[in-house]
């Protein structure tokens, strides 16, 4: 196939079609509230509204890799080795976010619990209701794709920005659902900017030093099921995510393991293999 037939701006036609998708299925999500619909409906389509990069991504793979397999593709996001030393790594610096935004909620909270989620079966469901919606469903996109990929231009961190900022902007229209209003709803999206866009580097750190899109997909996870069991008024709670991973991204920036930020991160993508170089 031609190169010609190649897209000029994948990233940002990605980024667009991602958008286009998410709107009508997030239209739809509403719509199954309004309408009385059982809750595990309200359940299923919101985690299909997740999965809207995937999807945008699929469209798009031949106008972006004509020579590779989307298959292929996939299986080699997840074909390296995972290593426990970051797997562990990273789930401590966000169980250590957990316990310490635990520590300032209780000493304040008025509410009869510091957690939204009283019994271990409403945990479990919990967890793998948010694990089959966004961080399954929007990794391969945001990180598997648009990060990698803006690493052939621009350093991880310089990529990782970037995307953070549009990922951040993508949920927009889950921003005016919150019931927040005025001065409270900016400063909810200004900490949900911060947060999203500091995880994001977070992210990126971990991904580039394993190379398995698992590692992303668990940050993201701890991140969303974290964030969900403390019950703590929403733009508190948002304030004190983006502090904390605001200084777990600025920490990681400033130790730079490995090198994972800095230089250009070019991704070499021959016969359906990909390496960090």
């Amino acid at each position: 196939m031609n190169s010609e037939k190649k897209l000029k701006k994948p990233v940002a036609s990605f980024i667009v079609l991602t958008n286009l998708i998410f709107l009508p299925l997030f239209c739809l999500v509403g719509a199954t509230i309004l309408l009385g619909f059982p809750t595990w409906v309200y359940d299923v389509v919101r985690c299909i509204s997740a999965w809207s990069s995937t999807f945008a991504f699929a469209i798009l793979f031949k106008k972006i890799y004509p020579e590779l397999r989307f298959t292929q593709f996939v299986k080699d996001k997840f074909k390296n080795k995972l290593k426990l030393s970051v797997i562990l790594t990273a789930s401590l610096i966000q169980a250590s976010i957990f316990l310490m935004i635990l520590f300032l909620v209780s000493n304040h909270s008025g509410e009869d619990s510091i957690f939204t989620i009283t019994s271990w079966g409403m945990l479990i469901y919990y967890f793998l209701r948010n694990l089959l919606s966004g961080p399954s469903g929007e990794e391969l996109g945001w990180r598997g794709f648009a990060q990698i990929e803006l690493q052939k231009k621009h350093s991880p961190l310089i990529a990782s920005i970037i995307i953070g900022f549009w990922w951040g902007l993508w949920h927009l229209p889950i921003w005016f659902t919150t019931g927040l209003m005025g001065i409270d709803l900016i400063k909810y999206i200004l900490f949900f900017m911060i947060a999203i866009m500091s995880t994001n580097i977070v992210m990126t750190a971990f991904y580039n030093l394993n190379q398995n899109l698992i590692i992303p997909i668990i940050i993201h996870q701890l991140f969303n099921v974290f964030f969900g069991i403390i019950n703590e008024k929403l733009v508190h709670l948002m304030m004190y995510n983006a502090f904390f991973y605001l200084a777990a991204a600025v920490l990681i920036i400033v130790i730079n393991p490995k090198k994972v930020l800095y230089g250009k991160g070019n991704t070499n993508i021959t016969n359906g293999k990909h390496s960090m170089i």
